[in-house]
């Protein structure tokens, strides 16, 4: 087993990390901006270094800073997290150049699904299903044109370089396509230091659900239940709950297959999460992406199967062999607090004043914050994850709506109204759904 362990990220990730390898007896060293000093997962360390200020790109996202740390407290491996630089091909080489432990995927993985167009081709070649679209980037205006023409309208405009959630428009007629490339295309360039472009197929009516998977040490991946993520504002998910109420025992094996299929693809290793578009007038699904790290919704997988997937990785990483029952029991739910209004969600970061979690059977909060901490403008508005755990949907519904009553946050705006509308809502409470839920509820 590892034992010493960099967390390469901050908040409620960086102390979900640090609680399972306190467990496992493996030392933890926390990398912090100097805004972040007082925050929990800081201080629950059994070492800490300041790596730069608050502007990411000069502490989380610095390479050298983050390296240097490294070597200076003797670490044995480095754990990225999500987001900043979890999905970035050349930290992760750098970091195994150096000697260290690399938790997650190959860099070659990173790579290969960084690229929405390159990754279709690569599932496609597998025997994945993907989405009609265009098998090469749409360079000019005129190609994302005759790939729309190809594919029929509507289509979505994707930064092929993208991901959660930006850099995505729809474009219903010629018009609106010539005007969205533009915006993607710039944007996208800004963003991500690539303007290339995917034309896919769109759904007006679709479903995100996602499938878990581990590729372990001996070379094997194994594919567990699915997540539904289709409680979404921009494009961006605020309730997923598994198992999907959309997804038949059948399905559900169809699903895994295509995962293991889309992980074996390019050889993979820890855990990932295969993202797929869910038609649920046919049944039918198609690959969206791979995110290739741990998922923010990891928590809902856990307790329907009763396992650590942050101790799943560590085990992996270490070269160890670990058995996981594929079985499943139970329907948990995750709700997304933020730092945001809970009407437009727009960001509403501030001192916290007051912060009460709530507790009970069933019930989880894995935060990142406690009360006189400030939720600064410079990361995600991300405070707090919600989770709980019922014997059926009808129960995790009832304990989260205690839940979300028993969660007191004063200082920044927060979106737990929302959930107490959602979960009294009669289409989320049907379970049939879909992406297009929260813009209904506006």
């Amino acid at each position: 087993m590892i034992e010493s362990l960099l967390i390469a990220n901050r908040g409620e990730i960086a102390r979900r990390i640090i609680r399972t390898a306190k467990r496992l007896g493996v030392r933890t060293i926390a990398v912090h901006s100097d805004v972040d000093a007082d925050m929990p997962f800081v201080l629950e360390a059994d070492e800490a270094v300041c790596v730069g200020p608050a502007n990411p790109a000069q502490s989380y996202r610095n390479t050298e800073a983050i390296l240097a740390a490294a070597k200076a407290t003797g670490a044995q491996a480095v754990h990225p997290g999500y987001g900043f630089l979890s999905e970035n091909a050349e930290f992760a080489r750098t970091v195994e150049a150096n000697g260290l432990v690399w938790v997650g995927p190959s860099a070659d993985a990173i790579t290969a699904m960084g690229d929405k167009i390159n990754a279709r081709n690569l599932m496609a070649a597998a025997g994945v299903p993907v989405a009609p679209g265009s098998s090469d980037p749409a360079e000019t205006v005129e190609a994302a044109r005759e790939a729309a023409e190809a594919i029929g309208f509507p289509v979505m405009v994707k930064a092929a370089a993208g991901g959660g959630g930006m850099g995505m428009a729809v474009a219903e007629t010629d018009e609106q396509l010539i005007r969205e490339y533009e915006k993607v295309r710039t944007f996208a360039e800004r963003m991500f230091g690539s303007g290339d472009v995917l034309i896919e197929r769109y759904f007006p009516r679709v479903r995100h659900v996602e499938v878990q998977i581990l590729g372990l040490a001996d070379g094997r991946v194994i594919a567990l239940s699915e997540r539904e993520c289709s409680v979404q504002r921009r494009n961006q998910k605020l309730v997923e709950e598994a198992p999907s109420p959309a997804v038949s025992p059948e399905l559900r094996e169809r699903m895994k297959a295509a995962a293991v299929k889309a992980g074996e693809a390019v050889g993979y290793r820890n855990a990932g999460t295969v993202e797929c578009l869910l038609d649920p007038a046919t049944g039918d699904f198609f690959f969206l992406e791979m995110n290739t790290r741990l998922q923010v919704e990891h928590p809902i997988t856990e307790l329907i199967h009763g396992i650590d997937l942050v101790e799943m990785q560590l085990r992996i990483a270490s070269g160890e062999a670990v058995a996981v029952d594929e079985g499943q029991s139970g329907h948990a739910i995750e709700l997304r607090v933020n730092a945001e209004d809970p009407k437009r969600f727009f960001p509403g970061p501030g001192k916290i004043t007051t912060w009460v979690e709530p507790a009970g059977d069933g019930t989880r909060v894995d935060s990142g914050y406690v009360e006189g901490n400030t939720v600064s403008q410079n990361y995600d508005s991300l405070m707090a994850k919600l989770i709980v755990f019922g014997t059926d949907r009808d129960d995790a519904i009832a304990k989260a709506r205690v839940a979300v009553g028993g969660f007191a946050i004063a200082g920044p705006k927060n979106n737990l109204p929302f959930f107490t509308e959602l979960l009294e809502n009669p289409e989320f409470l049907s379970g049939d759904y879909d992406t297009g839920i929260v813009g209904r509820m506006r």
